[in-house]
C-alpha cells in the first residue's frame, strides 16, 4: 500500500524516516523531555579522532595551511593602541577537495554511509555543504542528491545559491531547488524516504565529528609554528556546527582558547519570509540561522542536532554585509588571498577583535572558503542594488539589513557589535522548557545540568532563569 504523501503525513513519519536514513535511533539517547545524553551520542559515531584524520586523509581533506596575515595584521595595528593588534592567522580551508571546511563534515557522513551499505546520501543546504557532500559521493562511490531553498516565488534567486548549485551539479549531484518556505524539509524527507539514501545531514553526530580535526589541527600547528596555543579563535556561525565541531577539537589538544562566534547582522530579516529572501545580499553565517539555531539547536533535519554552539562559544559578536565585503577585498589586496564570505565573516570581525589583544597574542580565523561566480562580491552588490538595496560608502554603523549596505569609507570604521549571549542562554533555557511541556518546577537533577551544560553555565544562572518563567 502506497504511503500518503501529502505534508502532515509526511511529517508526522519524521522520526521514522530519520531512524531508517541515519542507521541510528535517536531514542536511545533521551533521558526526558529537555534531557538527552550528548556525549554519549557523539560517542556513538564509534570515530576516533585518528580514525576520522585518516578518513579526510584519503579523499583530500584535511591538514590545510594557517597563513599569517602580515598585512592585514599591520593594518589592524594602525587603528589599535601603542603595544596592541595581535597576530591574525587563517585556516585555508578553501584547499579542501570542495573548497570549504565542510569537506571535513562530508568526509565522515559518506564514508559511514559507504560503511553502511548505503546507495546514495542526500543533504538538505543551500550553503557549501551541498558542494561538500557532492564531492566526497563522488569520490567514494556514491550516488548524491542535494536539496536546496534557492528561490523566492518569482523564481528569483541569489547569485551565491545558484553559484552553489552549479557546483553541485558539476560534481555529479541532482540538485532539487525550492521556492523559500516550509517545503524544504517536507521535500526532503520525502525524497529521502522514496530513495532510501542516507542522511547526510550537517547536524548529524556524523557531520559534526568530521570538523573536530579542525580545531585540533589550529592547535597542534600553532604550537609548531609559534611555540604557543592561541589565544583567540574567531569561527563564522548559522548552523553552529563550525564553532561546536572546531572547540571541540581545541579541547582535545588541550587549548583553552577564546571561542568567538561571529554572524552577519541581519536583525529584522525574517528567514522564512518569501518578501524578505531576497534582501539579504549575501547567504552566508548570519543572524537569521545563527541566533535560531544557538537557542533552539534541535530545530534541524534530525531529531536531535549534533551542533550545539552555546555549549562551546564564550562570545559571540556580529558585523555587516558592507564589512564582510570589504574584507573579501582587503584579503585579496593585501594577501593575494581571493576566498569567499563565509570566512570573510569571521575575518572581519578578528580585524578589530585584534586590535584589543597585544601584540604577542595569537588570534586565528577558522576557514577560509573558495569563491567564484555568483559567491563574489561583484554579483552579490549588483543584485541587492537589483533588489533596491541603497549600496554606498560611509559608516557601517548605519547599516540596516535589508534597506542598505554600506561600504566601510575607512577600515578604521570596522568595529564588531557584541552581542548579548547571556539573553540566548536564557533563551535557550526557556525555549527548551516551553517545548517539553513541563512546568519549571517538574524539571529533574538530569534536566538541569543538561542546561547547564548546553549554555555553558551553572546551577544558579540556570535556576534563576527558571524562576522568571
Amino acid at each position: 500500500m502506497a504511503l500518503a504523501k501529502d505534508y502532515q503525513s509526511v511529517m508526522a513519519r519524521s522520526n521514522d524516516i530519520q531512524k531508517n536514513a541515519l542507521g541510528l535511533d535517536y531514542a536511545d539517547f533521551e533521558k526526558s523531555p529537555i534531557a538527552f545524553d550528548y556525549d554519549e551520542l557523539m560517542t556513538s559515531t564509534g570515530y576516533t579522532l585518528d580514525e576520522i584524520n585518516r578518513i579526510q586523509g584519503l579523499y583530500g581533506v584535511g591538514n590545510t595551511p594557517l597563513l599569517e596575515l602580515r598585512n592585514i595584521t599591520a593594518l589592524a595595528r594602525k587603528y589599535a593602541k601603542p603595544g596592541y593588534g595581535a597576530r591574525i592567522f587563517v585556516k585555508d580551508e578553501a584547499c579542501n577537495a570542495s573548497g570549504s571546511f565542510k569537506d571535513r563534515r562530508a568526509a565522515c557522513a559518506v564514508a559511514h554511509a559507504k560503511k553502511l551499505g548505503y546507495k546514495g546520501v542526500m543533504a538538505a543546504t543551500s550553503g557549501n555543504y551541498g558542494a561538500a557532500v557532492a564531492s566526497q559521493a563522488a569520490m567514494q562511490g556514491l550516488k548524491c542528491i542535494i536539496v536546496q531553498e534557492c528561490y523566492d516565488s518569482n523564481g528569483v534567486g541569489q547569485p551565491e545559491i545558484v553559484e552553489k548549485a552549479r557546483k553541485c551539479e558539476a560534481l555529479g549531484a541532482e540538485v532539487v531547488q525550492l521556492t523559500v518556505g516550509p517545503e524544504l524539509f517536507y521535500s526532503f524527507l520525502s525524497i529521502l524516504e522514496d530513495t532510501g539514501y542516507f542522511n547526510a545531514s550537517l547536524y548529524s553526530p556524523f557531520g559534526i565529528a568530521g570538523i573536530d580535526t579542525l580545531g585540533y589541527e589550529i592547535a597542534m600547528q600553532c604550537r609548531e609554528k609559534l611555540g604557543k596555543d592561541p589565544d583567540m579563535v574567531v569561527c563564522t556561525t548559522a548552523g553552529g556546527g563550525m564553532v561546536t565541531g572546531t572547540a571541540r577539537g581545541l579541547k582535545k589538544a588541550g587549548c583553552d582558547a577564546t571561542v568567538v562566534a561571529a554572524s552577519i547582522d541581519l536583525t529584522g530579516l525574517s528567514m522564512a519570509s518569501d518578501v524578505d529572501f531576497n534582501k539579504k545580499s549575501c547567504t552566508t553565517g548570519h543572524t537569521g540561522f545563527g541566533v535560531p539555531y544557538a537557542t533552539d539547536p534541535d530545530h534541524s533535519d534530525v531529531p536531535r542536532s549534533a551542533a550545539r554552539p552555546l555549549r562551546y562559544m564564550d562570545r559571540y559578536v556580529t558585523v555587516t554585509q558592507g564589512e564582510v565585503m570589504y574584507t573579501t577585498e582587503m584579503l585579496a589586496n593585501l594577501e593575494g588571498l581571493e576566498r569567499g564570505p563565509a570566512g570573510n565573516t569571521a575575518l572581519a570581525a578578528a580585524f578589530s577583535l585584534a586590535q584589543e589583544l597585544p601584540e604577542d597574542a595569537i588570534l586565528v580565523v577558522s576557514e577560509t572558503e573558495y569563491t567564484g561566480a555568483g559567491k563574489h562580491i561583484q554579483p552579490q552588490l549588483a543584485f541587492a542594488k537589483e533588489n533596491g538595496i541603497d549600496v554606498r560608502f560611509g559608516d557601517p554603523k548605519e547599516d540596516k539589513p535589508g534597506t542598505n549596505l554600506i561600504l566601510p569609507a575607512d577600515p578604521g570604521l570596522m568595529k564588531y557589535k557584541e552581542a548579548d549571549i547571556t539573553r540566548f542562554r536564557k533563551s535557550l533555557i526557556k525555549k527548551a522548557v516551553k517545548k517539553s511541556g513541563l512546568a519549571p518546577a517538574d524539571l529533574t537533577e538530569d534536566d538541569i545540568k543538561f542546561l547547564i551544560a548546553e549554555t555553558k553555565t551553572d546551577e544558579a544562572f540556570v535556576k534563576e532563569t527558571l524562576a522568571e518563567l
